[in-house]
């Protein structure tokens, strides 16, 4: 699919490690990372908005639909993480983007064919398959497309790509199956009758198959910065381990801190269109417009002053600047998050949900880049593997089944579902903050450490 590695784009020559890519490559290069991220969010997170058609068609209960929002998706994503990132780490990073985004878009379209559980079930495994190499290549590209200090920026940039992701999984997926709605089943290429969430599924896994040839445009950058590893091959699982394990107070609070957050934040996010119809009588469709139109206003606000804030704090020689924003955001957030399924209107609930998101995508730039910061070039792409292994075993995969076992074996009731939710948000995103404030100090040794011996 993809030009040979030693020929097109990557026949140019690679500068010498003390000099960047030229500005245009490098935001080149992010653009299409940009527009990698936000397809695949679409694609992950479209389920959301379809819970309730699918669970009426497949006969599905609150529980069986999280485990396909959840772990069907990470099964194959955790399986296929840690051995892709080290390949990831000594080999082809362009040309394994570019046949990930492939995987997982075939798989989204299937997820439209699917007629149980269980064939829900393992599309959304393909789906978690193919998008398994694809955080770990883009993190370690782009720390060798930009030097230390624009990185908070270009990292903050990438995250544009969450918000516009979750954004249009919420308008597009509410617009087409809103518009789809109206017609009834359709027949497609001898397939069907399909329902309108099976349609859903088809229109938004057709963009990712584009996207896969922007990569034909996009050059391997030289690898750079790496302090504990030069001269070495590329590390084994074992020694990024011991690694870890070595630095323990750096890793630690940030794995543990920001994996607990994300347990309230992706069940929150999985079960918002559920909520907001089983509490409000929103139809998935409005609630995707409305959410959808609010987090394109509210995330980018959110995000712009979160880099800026981050840049400040590196102009005023804090060692700690990167995980200095996401500790004060994680705090920032929390009352609004555990207001919102206290809201006594839609709208007010809205207005939590656009005021908890602003603040926590304002240090998702800085949150990359301080994991970044702190890790040898020849281990970023396992690091960044071993971190979403354990933010999507706890958060994605967990976050939506704890919400669902709560609802189902605590509560008893589908229409007690706001009182799980307030339960995920009083508990976990408190936790994450008292470990992320504990880890702040040693963080910040180690980024002083690496700076006065590079």
């Amino acid at each position: 699919m993809l030009a040979s590695e030693t020929g097109g784009v990557d026949s140019v020559s690679h500068p010498p490690e003390g000099e960047w890519p030229p500005a245009g490559r490098a935001w080149w290069a992010l653009f299409v990372f940009g527009v990698t991220l936000t397809i695949s969010y679409v694609d992950r997170g479209v389920v959301n908005l379809l819970v309730e058609p699918i669970k009426a068609d497949l006969h599905l209960s609150d529980t069986q639909i999280s485990l396909v929002m959840g772990f069907a998706f990470i099964t194959f994503y955790l399986i296929l993480g840690l051995p892709l990132a080290r390949v990831i780490d000594g080999g082809p990073r362009r040309a394994i983007l570019g046949t990930c985004v492939t995987i997982w878009s075939v798989a989204t379209g299937l997820c439209g064919l699917a007629q149980s559980f269980f064939q829900l079930a393992l599309f959304r495994v393909g789906v978690g398959a193919g998008e398994a190499g694809v955080a770990p290549a883009i993190s370690s590209m782009v720390s060798d497309l930009f030097p230390p200090h624009k990185l908070p920026r270009a990292m903050s940039m990438l995250a544009f790509a969450f918000i516009g992701g979750n954004a249009l999984a919420l308008l597009l997926g509410g617009f087409v199956l809103g518009s789809l709605s109206t017609s009834g089943p359709l027949t497609i290429l001898g397939m069907g009758p399909l329902k309108p969430w099976q349609l859903t599924f088809l229109a938004v896994g057709l963009p990712g198959l584009f996207a896969a040839l922007l990569y034909l445009t996009v050059p391997d950058p030289v690898r750079r910065g790496g302090h504990a590893t030069a001269g070495k091959d590329t590390p084994t699982l074992v020694e990024v381990l011991r690694y870890i394990r070595k630095n323990a107070s750096v890793f630690g609070p940030m794995f543990i801190g920001l994996a607990l957050h994300s347990v309230a934040f992706f069940g929150t996010l999985a079960w918002s269109p559920a909520f907001f119809s089983r509490t409000h009588g929103w139809s998935p469709a409005h609630y995707g417009s409305v959410a959808g139109i609010v987090g394109l206003v509210a995330s980018p606000i959110g995000l712009m002053i979160g880099f800026r804030i981050t840049e400040s704090f590196i102009r005023k020689g804090y060692d700690d600047a990167s995980l200095r924003l996401v500790v004060w955001a994680t705090w920032l957030a929390l009352p609004f998050h555990i207001a919102m399924p206290l809201m006594p209107n839609p709208y007010l609930a809205v207005g939590m949900i656009a005021i908890s998101g602003a603040i926590g995508v304002s240090a998702i730039g800085s949150q990359n880049a301080a994991m970044m910061m702190v890790t040898p070039n020849r281990m970023r792409g396992q690091m960044t593997a071993l971190f979403l292994a354990m933010y999507n075993v706890i958060g994605f995969g967990a976050g939506p089944t704890v919400v669902a076992v709560l609802t189902d074996f605590v509560f008893g009731r589908e229409a007690l579902l706001r009182w799980a939710l307030l339960c995920t948000a009083l508990v976990l995103p408190a936790g994450s903050a008292i470990l992320l404030t504990l880890g702040l100090k040693p963080y910040g040794e180690e980024v002083a450490r690496i700076r006065t011996t590079a």
